[in-house]
C-alpha cells in the first residue's frame, strides 16, 4: 500500500546543517521508497506571515528549492512545487475557513503565544497580530487536504496544526460528504491526516552547545559561503577548556555530536576513542570540517550549479506543479459542486420547474432545441495556443473540461487529432490511463488526457461523461446539411 506523505518547508530563511541531518536528508531518503507517494513543497504564502521582506523571501525560495534538488530529491519521483503556484490552495482555504470554528483557531499555539507576549509587555492583546498568523492553521489544513495527505512529517510544536486539520476536514466531511458523494466524488471528500514523528531524527547542537537554530544565530551553514564558510562556523563551535593530552568527554561534546551525525558507526567509535584518548579541540575541529566536507562538498558543487541556472529550478519547480494541479483540480471542481458552487447548467438541470407550453403547430420538444426555443448546449471542441505548442480541450455541454490534449507543433496536427473526436470509432479511443485518468488514444499514442480523479469511480464516471460528449458532437456534425 503506498502510503501519501507531505513535507512543507518555509521559504524564509538559508539552509543550515540542522536542517540538512534533522529534515532534508532523511525527507529524501523516505522519499525514494516504493510505498511512499512524496509531496514537497515551499510553503512561500506561510512565509508572509512571518516576513514583510520581498528580497529575503525571494532570495530564500531559490536557495531551498536548490539545496534540497543538489541534496538529491528527485523531481521525476516526488512532486516538488511552489505554494503559491497552485491556486487550488487558497481557494480550499477559504472554504475551510466557513466551516471552521473560531474557537479552535483561538487555541492555536502560535496565537495563543503572541496575544500571552503582548498581555506581559502591556501591550493591547492583537498588537501586531495578523490575520495570517490567525489563519495560519486553516491554510495549513488546506495544504495538506487538498492532496489528501496520509502523513504529516513535524516536529512534535506541529503536531497541533496536524491534529486541527484532522478536526477541519471531519467538519467538512459531515457537512458535506453526501453532497460529495452525490457530485461525482468518491468516499469521504478528505482523508483526515496524521503527524508522523520520527523519533530517530537527529538535532544538532549549534556553536554554542545549544539546538541549531536561526533563532540562536548558532548554525553552520549548509552551502552559503562554501567550504571556508563552514570552517570558519565550526571553529567557533564553544569546547571546554581541556588542553591537547588531557581526556575529553564525548558525550558532552558538541562536536562528537556533529560529526556521528555524518560518519559511520566505526569511524564514530575510532573519533570518539581519540577524544577519550586526549586529541586536542583543534585537531578535533579539524577533523570534523574534513568529515563534513566528504560529504557536502559534491553537493555544494551540484548547488553552485544549480543556483548559476535558476532556469533548471524553475523548469522542476513549473513541472511539478502542474502534476500536483492535476490532482487538486478535479478534486476542487467535485468540491464546488459538492457546496452548490458548480455550473449553473448543472443546477438548472436538477432543479424542478414547470413544463413549458408546447409551441403553436409545433411539438415542445424540437430537435436540437431546449424548452426556450433556444439552440441547447452540446460538448464543444476548443482549440488553442500556450507556451508548449498547439492544443485542444473537449468541453461538456456544462462547459467542464474533460480532456486535455497534449502539445502540437503546429496547428495543423492540432486539428488532425482533434477531429478523431468525431469519429465514429471515437468512443473505442477513449480508455483507462491509470487508476486517476483516462486518455484520448490513437493506437499507442496517447492525443489526450483527463484530469486525475480520486479514485477510479470518479474516473470511470467522467469516462462516461465524456463518451456522452462525443455522441453529442457527432449528433451535431450529422444534423449539419
Amino acid at each position: 500500500m503506498t502510503t501519501r506523505y507531505l513535507t512543507g518547508i518555509t521559504t524564509t530563511g538559508t539552509p543550515h546543517l540542522g536542517n540538512y541531518v534533522g529534515a532534508i536528508r532523511p525527507a529524501i531518503a523516505a522519499s525514494r521508497r516504493a510505498d511512499s507517494d512524496a509531496f514537497f513543497f515551499l510553503a512561500d504564502y506561510h512565509a508572509l506571515i512571518k516576513c514583510d521582506d520581498p528580497a529575503r523571501i525571494a532570495r530564500s525560495r531559490l536557495e531551498i528549492a536548490a539545496t534540497w534538488l543538489a541534496c538529491g530529491l528527485d523531481p521525476a519521483r516526488v512532486t516538488f512545487y511552489r505554494q503559491s503556484d497552485i491556486p487550488e490552495i487558497p481557494e480550499l482555504t477559504w472554504i475551510l475557513t466557513c466551516v471552521t470554528a473560531k474557537g479552535l483557531l483561538n487555541r492555536a499555539h502560535a496565537y495563543k503565544a503572541a496575544v500571552d507576549q503582548n498581555a506581559a509587555s502591556g501591550e493591547d492583546a492583537d498588537a501586531a497580530i495578523t490575520a495570517g498568523l490567525y489563519m495560519y492553521p486553516v491554510l495549513m489544513a488546506a495544504d495538506i487536504l487538498i492532496f489528501n495527505a496520509n502523513k504529516v512529517p513535524v516536529g512534535r510544536d506541529q503536531v497541533q496544526h496536524i491534529e486541527m486539520a484532522r478536526d477541519v476536514g471531519q467538519r467538512f466531511n459531515h457537512i458535506y460528504g453526501k453532497a460529495w458523494r452525490t457530485a461525482g466524488g468518491g468516499g469521504e471528500p478528505f482523508t483526515l491526516p496524521e503527524a508522523a514523528i520520527e523519533a530517530s531524527v537527529a538535532t544538532l547542537p549549534g556553536l554554542d552547545g545549544r539546538k541549531m537554530s536561526k533563532s540562536y544565530d548558532n548554525t553552520v551553514p549548509l552551502f552559503e559561503g562554501g567550504a571556508a564558510a563552514t570552517r570558519e562556523a565550526v571553529m567557533k563551535i564553544v569546547t571546554d577548556s581541556r588542553a591537547p593530552g588531557e581526556p575529553k568527554d564525548p558525550d558532552s561534546s558538541s562536536l562528537f555530536a556533529i560529526y556521528r551525525a555524518f560518519a559511520g558507526d566505526a569511524d564514530s567509535a575510532a573519533f570518539r576513542d581519540e577524544l577519550a584518548g586526549g586529541m586536542g579541540w583543534g585537531d578535533a575541529k579539524q577533523r570534523l570540517c574534513e568529515r563534513i566536507e566528504q560529504d557536502l562538498a559534491p553537493l555544494r558543487a551540484r548547488y553552485a550549479d544549480l543556483m548559476a541556472h535558476p532556469d533548471t529550478i524553475e523548469d522542476a519547480l513549473l513541472d511539478g506543479a502542474r502534476k500536483a494541479r492535476e490532482i487538486a483540480r478535479p478534486r476542487l471542481a467535485i468540491m464546488r459542486r459538492a457546496i452548490g458552487l458548480g455550473p449553473l447548467v448543472t443546477a438548472r438541470a436538477h432543479a424542478p420547474h414547470p413544463a413549458p407550453p408546447p409551441h403553436a403547430g409545433e411539438g415542445s420538444a424540437r430537435a436540437g432545441r431546449g424548452p426556450s426555443g433556444k439552440p441547447s448546449k452540446r460538448a464543444r471542441i476548443v482549440s488553442f495556443r500556450d507556451g508548449e505548442g498547439f492544443r485542444f480541450r473537449l468541453l461538456g455541454a456544462d462547459g467542464d473540461q474533460l480532456l486535455l490534449s497534449r502539445a502540437f507543433a503546429d496547428p495543423r496536427s492540432a486539428g488532425q487529432a482533434s477531429r478523431g473526436l468525431t469519429d465514429a470509432n471515437a468512443d473505442a479511443a477513449l480508455a483507462p490511463l491509470d487508476a486517476a485518468r483516462f486518455a484520448f488514444m490513437q493506437g499507442a499514442d496517447v492525443l489526450a488526457t483527463s484530469d486525475a480523479f480520486p479514485d477510479a469511480t470518479a474516473r470511470d464516471a467522467a469516462l462516461q461523461r465524456a463518451r456522452a460528449a462525443l455522441a453529442s458532437l457527432r449528433e451535431a456534425q450529422e444534423s449539419l446539411p
